[in-house]
């Protein structure tokens, strides 16, 4: 495939335009680079792992240990994604708990389902919610912090609803771990001690500032043992009467008092909703991928909307897999080339126009023309391929897949944050990939009980339009799911019929919006260049979010940042705190085996037998 003349580039890139554009459109670039959904706390070889029989990945040892006994136990794989969360909500409560919200994808064999516990929004909620009283957005962290930004909170029970589906031991097993960590106490990480190093808003609730904090105002040094007994008897609840400990009774009071309450900042969020969360049961968004041209062919399946995830990622992979770079090697130095760098983030920059057009809650959006497969179809992907060219596109605008016409506005750049994600095979060979998250840095920052909430409404578009009054597809509206970027995937092989195969791969990350790059990554990893799942999570981070070019700092030599500035890109260079797991089938002198990587920039390791 020729590289595209600078004459056809711009014809195209004004055809590009014109189409998205069509109803007056035009999509913003964020003014800077993102900022790290959590704070950098340093770098930990990882040795990558091989396993016989299961596996278990998640992002503190404490929690994969909760998976691996319950595996051993013989449990299954969401038994084992149950215990972990539950550990996780204590060791690592600035990522994630049962006070948010997650996406599980999950495999029996072949057959894939996509279990949604994400967030609702109140429904007392509406599209001004996050307006200051001139009508204006309101800056991001003012939204955060306090009873706001709290949504309706889905991992329990969609943890319940999975485990009625694919559940082994008895559920009060499950969180055995977690309650006698909570009695017995935790050493504090390095990674949480740093985290409340440099968290300035988490003191300003009083129960959250006693509990993380000393009498003096200073975090809990490392190694301090830290009980949480309050947690402990919640857990107890859930464990004997199913989520409806969690979402009833005096701990859904307590809830509903913390966020309605607030002195400052309150939120809408009533007994009403919390009793009345459903999950979804949806099918998962699955399609065919091919690195590089003679390669092996793939069948990736991820979570659909209301996450974004899988969308972009399949768009990311299936436009350069159309582009010259399409399986190219590694450089010599085993880093991503220029000239490879160059066409991921031009796909990249193309696939996050869409996102910001077209994607948000399925039951409150329609997908263009008529099926969110529209966005990954060959024919539109080989289109929009098309527009990249030598020099950088700087800033994509949205396509139209099928043929579609919308009458919404582009979503304009707002921060994404946190999350923590978990990859578990069994040994039945059932396999899941999990992202959970209770969105920013210790959500928002409001205890309750022992754990914190989220502040999952701020994936929301703040402005529910553009200025042209326009509306947004991801705003405000009662009961809605916000927009997500999470990423659980599970990765099959392709039978020469055209069925699905063996599962190969499950993986994802934490990240905010760069969850989508940071897992394509992996991705690519893993399936274009062989490596192992290690290996392919060490690989440096790099992204776009249509906007500059961002490359994980001190990762990439010069020459390379150099080469991308003179295709025209704007390249910052800055930490990119990923937290990848993921686990591998692989032939090891003949024998079947598991290959597991965990993210060398935080605290996770893989267990299994």
């Amino acid at each position: 495939m020729k590289a595209t003349r600078p004459s056809t580039l711009s014809a195209l890139a004004a055809a590009a335009l014109l189409a998205g554009c069509a109803s007056g459109l035009r999509y913003t670039p964020p003014a800077a680079a993102p900022l790290a959904p959590e704070g950098a706390s340093g770098w930990t070889d990882k040795p990558g792992w091989a396993t016989e029989k299961f596996a278990v990945a998640a992002a503190n040892p404490l929690a994969t240990d909760a998976g691996y006994q319950v595996l051993k136990a013989g449990g299954s794989a969401v038994d084992a994604a149950i215990a972990v969360q539950m550990v996780l909500t204590l060791v690592e409560p600035q990522s994630s708990g049962i006070g948010g919200g997650a996406f599980l994808l999950h495999a029996a064999g072949t057959d894939v389902t996509a279990w949604d516990g994400r967030e609702t929004a109140p429904a007392a909620a509406d599209e001004k919610l996050f307006l200051t009283p001139e009508g204006k957005p309101m800056a991001f962290h003012d939204g955060v912090v306090g009873g706001r930004s709290v949504g309706v909170p889905g991992t329990v029970r969609m943890l319940e609803q999975a485990h009625r589906a694919h559940g082994r031991l008895p559920w009060a097993q499950l969180f055995q771990p977690a309650i006698r960590l909570a009695e017995q106490g935790f050493q504090v990480s390095p990674r949480l001690n740093t985290l409340l190093k440099n968290e300035p808003h988490l003191k300003k609730d009083p129960v959250a500032a006693a509990y993380f904090h000393d009498a003096g105002g200073n975090p809990w040094p490392v190694g301090h043992v830290l009980k949480n007994p309050e947690l402990a008897q919640v857990l107890k609840g859930i464990a004997a009467r199913g989520s409806a400990a969690l979402l009833e009774g005096p701990v859904a009071q307590a809830i509903v008092d913390k966020v309605q309450k607030h002195p400052t900042n309150p939120g809408k969020l009533s007994l009403a909703d919390l009793a009345g969360y459903a999950p979804q049961r949806r099918a998962p968004l699955c399609h065919d991928l091919r690195v590089a041209p003679a390669g092996p062919a793939y069948e990736v399946c991820g979570f659909p909307p209301p996450s974004s995830g899988a969308i972009a990622i399949g768009q990311i992979l299936g436009i350069l897999a159309r582009t010259p770079a399409a399986g190219a090697p590694l450089g010599a130095d085993g880093l991503p080339t220029a000239d490879w760098l160059h066409h991921y983030l031009e796909a990249s920059r193309l696939a996050f126009a869409d996102r910001a057009l077209y994607v948000a809650d399925p039951d409150f959006v329609q997908p263009p023309a008529g099926s969110w497969t529209s966005l990954l179809a060959p024919a539109y992907l080989a289109e929009r391929a098309k527009l990249i060219g030598a020099q950088s596109l700087k800033v994509a605008q949205p396509g139209n897949p099928g043929g579609a016409r919308t009458s919404f506005a582009p979503m304009a750049p707002q921060p994404e944050y946190g999350t923590s994600h978990i990859s578990i095979v069994d040994g039945r060979g059932n396999a899941l990939a999990m992202t959970t998250t209770i969105e920013d840095q210790f959500g928002a920052r409001q205890m309750v009980k022992g754990f914190l909430l989220n502040n999952e409404l701020t994936d929301f578009s703040f402005a529910p339009a553009d200025a042209q009054g326009q509306p947004i597809a991801n705003r405000v509206q009662p009961g809605k799911r916000p927009r997500s970027s999470m990423s659980p995937t599970l990765v099959f092989e392709k039978n020469a019929d055209g069925s699905r195969g063996p599962m190969v791969m499950s993986g994802g990350s934490p990240g905010g919006a760069l969850i989508i790059h940071f897992t394509a990554k992996t991705l690519h990893g893993v399936l274009g260049w062989g490596l192992t799942p290690q290996q392919a999570i060490d690989l440096p981070n790099f992204a776009s979010l249509n906007g500059p070019s961002i490359l994980e700092e001190k990762k990439f030599p010069p020459a390379t940042v150099e080469a991308l500035r003179a295709r025209g890109a704007e390249v910052r260079e800055m930490a990119m705190t990923s937290g990848l797991q993921a686990i591998t089938r692989a032939q090891i002198h003949g024998k079947p085996m598991r290959l597991g990587g965990a993210d060398p920039r935080r605290e996770g390791v893989v267990m299994g037998d």
